[in-house]
């Protein structure tokens, strides 16, 4: 096999991801694969193939790890006589405020840096370092959450920035694996910092890196990675198709929506719908499919309606007011009984008795009470509460989930939540309790909790 070198100068050309002399923007964290790609296109610079820039962003995640790497990506950039630029935002506080994961929080907050950025030094292009294996795992994270063929093509060589869509983001290294990116910088003695949380089970990502595909390669296909990677190229050959005649049909109108494709009709219905700046997932694409002028729910005030002809109508009704009121109590140690809102409440403390085991009854659920807290707060549901259903990765808005459950407009403003002193939900009326407040074997006393409608 050519050299990585050799390699990443064909994919660029073949591909025409860089233009020449053009001024390129590098994110470089510090870790193996943004070093790696640093070194490659600085040493493709000196042949007039593009003025560099390294950007770094200080996520101010993990203290003075992150400074540490903020120090070492600055002193690379340098040696290697290149401009630095760095970003730093508090993410955690800002996914709290947002009610984002950390993750999610974190993207948001880099993508906007690097877009700043690269305005500013007017680079047209990002240069990013995700890799081979870095697709597979994503094809995986996006099976999990039920992607279309769009989703499960992977992330492209060329795509526009999610924070400026007129700059483009660019992987070179697509086709490149983490193998020969470590074998890279050791022939190359390329220095590069370790992220400890790279190897945290406790995020999703992680666990199907050092877990899942493991397994997978080891018990069932050793060449696991290049069937995948062969499957998301066909996948997002044919979702390309499906795409193409899908914006056909929305420009001309021909021929009737009915007698389009299945695929094509929900990739319509679907573009629609993000033009309407209305979040999407395959139930509500097909409940739109599937009924001709009945009204979806998608939000507070929100409905969708899709017409004979296929085209969707967004309405919005007047806004509701959300019911107020709210008791605040104190978790004692003999047993309690409380009313509120049409509800009673009863809750007493008790030593652990075990993890799981017999499904509780209708009406009653069990909490790991340190976790909660010893101050509560009983409320009614208000805009942008979130909370993390027993079973689900992420924290999602209650708002999503009453949708997803079709859950009457009329009957969520009855519900009751309970939250803790500070403001997180841990129990919903009549839904799933939080998976933050479930017992786990290092619960040591529990919360026994249950209420009735009067």
């Amino acid at each position: 096999m050519k050299n990585l070198l050799e390699h990443v100068e064909d994919s660029v050309g073949v591909r025409k991801l860089f233009r020449r002399g053009e001024r390129i923007l590098v994110a470089v964290s510090g870790g193996l694969d943004s070093m790696v790609l640093l070194h490659l296109l600085h040493r493709r610079a000196p042949r007039g193939r593009g003025k560099l820039f390294v950007a770094h962003f200080n996520h101010q995640l993990r203290g003075r790890a992150s400074d540490a790497d903020e120090c070492f990506v600055r002193r690379t950039a340098a040696a290697l006589g290149l401009p630095f630029r760095v970003g730093r935002a508090a993410v955690k506080a800002f996914a709290q405020l947002r009610g984002f994961s950390v993750e999610m929080a974190a993207r948001e907050l880099r993508h906007k840096f690097l877009a700043r950025t690269a305005v500013r030094l007017k680079c047209r292009v990002v240069a990013l370092a995700h890799h081979a294996d870095d697709q597979v795992e994503l094809f995986f994270l996006r099976v999990f959450r039920g992607a279309g063929g769009e989703g499960l093509a992977g992330m492209k060589w060329r795509s526009p920035s999610p924070a400026n869509r007129t700059l483009d983001l660019v992987r070179p290294l697509l086709d490149v694996s983490k193998a020969e990116l470590v074998a890279f910088a050791h022939a190359q003695g390329i220095h590069f910092r370790e992220d400890a949380s790279n190897v945290s089970v406790d995020i999703l990502r992680n666990r199907v890196r050092h877990e899942l595909l493991p397994w997978l390669r080891r018990r069932f296909q050793p060449a696991l990675d290049q069937s995948v990677r062969r499957l998301m190229t066909i996948v997002g050959g044919e979702a390309e198709v499906v795409d193409a005649v899908a914006r056909s049909w929305l420009a001309k109108s021909r021929p009737v929506f009915d007698r389009l494709a299945v695929g094509v009709q929900r990739r319509v219905l679907q573009l629609q719908l993000q033009r309407l700046e209305v979040a999407t997932d395959f139930e509500l694409i097909e409940a739109l499919r599937r009924a001709v002028n009945q009204p979806v729910t998608v939000g507070a005030a929100v409905t969708v309606v899709r017409e004979k002809s296929g085209r969707i109508s967004k309405l919005i009704a007047a806004k509701e007011q959300f019911q107020s009121g709210r008791l605040a109590l104190r978790l004692k140690a003999k047993p309690q009984v409380v009313a509120f809102a049409g509800v009673e409440i009863g809750f007493c403390l008790a030593a652990q008795g075990g993890v799981g085991g017999r499904r509780m009854p209708a009406g009653a659920e069990i909490f790991d009470a340190a976790k909660v807290g010893a101050k509560i707060v009983l409320r009614h549901w208000q805009p942008g509460d979130r909370f993390q259903p027993i079973g689900m990765p992420v924290a999602m808005k209650l708002q999503d989930w009453f949708t997803n459950r079709k859950i009457p407009r009329a009957r969520r403003r009855q519900l009751i939540v309970a939250t803790t002193s500070g403001g997180e939900v841990f129990w919903v009326e009549d839904q799933r309790i939080s998976e933050r407040f479930k017992l786990t074997a290092a619960t040591r006393r529990r919360l026994i909790w249950r209420w009735r409608r009067l």
